[in-house]
């Protein structure tokens, strides 16, 4: 009676799993059928699902009207740069914070956590103002700096908890046996993390490649990455929504197809620590 109830609950559970990912991932699929057909398909009411005409029309129109590798490169080079540049900043912030605590470490962190429910257009104003003064409006050093500290909260947050679940003695005993505070974050609490750190990194890469509001308003033409790149198909005369949903799937195809192939690594991360 037992095992048939536990198994009507695991029948149960994978189907709410199915139904909520179908869910998340219609409007994905949504997008991609939209690019494939034309911009009269693409309005037509009721919507056309499957039985359409498939043209890669869209795609071609895309690739003619804008430089898609000159927005990919920007892309790559902000959201990696600004999560290396990140996580190189939040090993030793996390480490302080997880293995020499004070009085005061919660609270910080909970300070750093408050800075992201700040409306990100409260401070647009003053920060558009000083990359004007400083020259790195429109530059993908300015956007690498911005990105970085506004996920940096999120970074020092995770790898501090992950480094919370490391024993404490381990570091002690390297101290005992001769190790630097460098060796000791390097060749031993890093590679004890490594399935956090990964996390991290390819949350912060998501993250990223996802923003929209500062690249948006803080590039213009040299800096912009993806998310401009799809935003410049949304014009006065209206929406064209199979092209805009062609220059979305082109967008959103990188990190889905590294999403993928990382998905183990980043539940890995994520997980870590959570069973003992």
């Amino acid at each position: 009676m037992a095992r048939a109830v536990t198994q009507q609950r695991k029948t149960i559970n994978t189907a709410l799993a199915w139904a909520v990912g179908l869910l998340i991932f219609f409007p994905i699929l949504w997008t991609i059928l939209t690019s494939f057909k034309t911009e009269a398909q693409a309005i037509n009411d009721p919507p056309i699902w499957f039985f359409f005409d498939w043209t890669l029309e869209n795609y071609a129109v895309v690739q003619e009207r804008s430089d898609y590798m000159k927005f990919l490169w920007n892309s790559v080079i902000i959201a990696g740069g600004s999560t290396v540049l990140g996580v190189l900043i939040g090993i030793p912030a996390a480490w302080s914070m997880a293995f020499v605590p004070s009085k005061r470490t919660k609270d910080i962190l909970l300070w750093m956590l408050s800075t992201k429910m700040l409306p990100a257009v409260g401070v647009l104003y003053p920060i558009y103002l000083m990359f004007i003064k400083l020259g790195l409006l429109d530059s993908r050093f300015g956007l690498v700096i911005v990105l970085m500290l506004i996920n940096l909260p999120i970074i020092i947050w995770m790898l501090y908890t992950y480094f919370r679940e490391i024993p404490g003695e381990i570091l002690e005993a390297a101290r005992m046996d001769g190790a630097s505070l460098k060796e000791e974050i390097l060749y031993v609490l890093t590679p004890m993390a490594v399935p956090g750190i990964a996390s991290t990194l390819l949350l912060n890469v998501i993250l990223a490649w996802n923003e929209a509001f500062w690249t948006l308003n803080l590039t213009a033409a040299n800096a912009a990455p993806l998310t401009a790149f799809i935003a410049s198909y949304s014009s006065p005369e209206g929406l064209f929504y199979a092209k805009l949903s062609a220059a979305s799937v082109m967008a959103i195809a990188p990190i889905l197809i590294m999403g993928w192939f990382s998905q183990k690594q980043l539940v890995r991360g994520l997980t870590f620590g959570a069973v003992k």
